[in-house]
This record gives structure tokens, sequence and C-alpha cells, in this order.
């Protein structure tokens, strides 16, 4: 059974930073490109952010590019979201998600296959 559980959201307040974490298990995680999307209440899900499978290449939206970094530990099964220079607009859940497909960082909901349970990012002004 695949599972993905993330962690590491909480409360923080603007200019702060956070990491997220993403523990993931019954699948072969090194070969699977990792991707990471937020969603807050009365606004469109949006990817944020995707990483290669041996996380040498990463991809990120513009909201976030220069703030925030992805990383893996495949050792680990991991795959981390650092957030810095937090924003109250970050505020959101944050999931993190298996692509469907080896070869591709997934970017559009097609390409998604599991998704974690989420962990909340709430960025006081």
């Amino acid at each position: 059974e695949v599972q993905l559980v993330e962690s590491g959201g909480g409360l923080v307040q603007s200019g702060g930073s956070l990491t997220l974490s993403c523990v993931a298990s019954g699948f072969s995680f090194s070969e699977y490109p990792m991707t990471w999307v937020r969603h807050a209440p009365e606004r469109r899900q949006e990817w944020i952010s995707g990483i290669s499978s041996d996380g040498g290449d990463t991809r990120y939206a513009e909201s976030v590019r220069g703030r925030f970094t992805v990383s893996r530990d495949n050792t680990k099964n991991t795959v981390y979201l650092h957030l810095n220079d937090l924003k109250p607009e970050d505020t959101a859940m944050y999931y993190c998600i298996k692509s469907v497909l080896k070869a591709v960082i997934p970017q559009r909901s097609n390409e998604y296959d599991y998704w974690g349970q989420g962990t909340q990012v709430t960025v006081s002004s």
C-alpha cells in the first residue's frame, strides 16, 4: 500500500521558515519524481514545486521561486520542502504527491498519483 505522510507544518510569523517532510512507503521511492502542491480555502489548488527521482532536477512555481527549496533523501524515502521568507499568502494545506510516471516531474493533475494527507502551514502577518 502506497503511503505518503507529511509533517512539519505549523504557525509561523511572516518572514519565518519551516521545513516540511514527506515520508513515503509502499513503492520504490527512488524511481519516482515527487511534487508539492498547496490548497488554501477559496483559492485554486497550486502546484509549487517538483523534484526528479534522483534529485538532480528541481522545478518551482514563480510564486515561491527563490524562497522555497525542494530536496529528497532516497536513503530515507523522504522528500522535503524548505520554506523561507514566508508570507501570509503562503497559508495553505501542503500536499506531497507521487508521480504517475517515472520520467515526469508532475505539474498537472493528470500526472499526480498518490497524495499525502497534507500538513497545514499558517503564516501570520
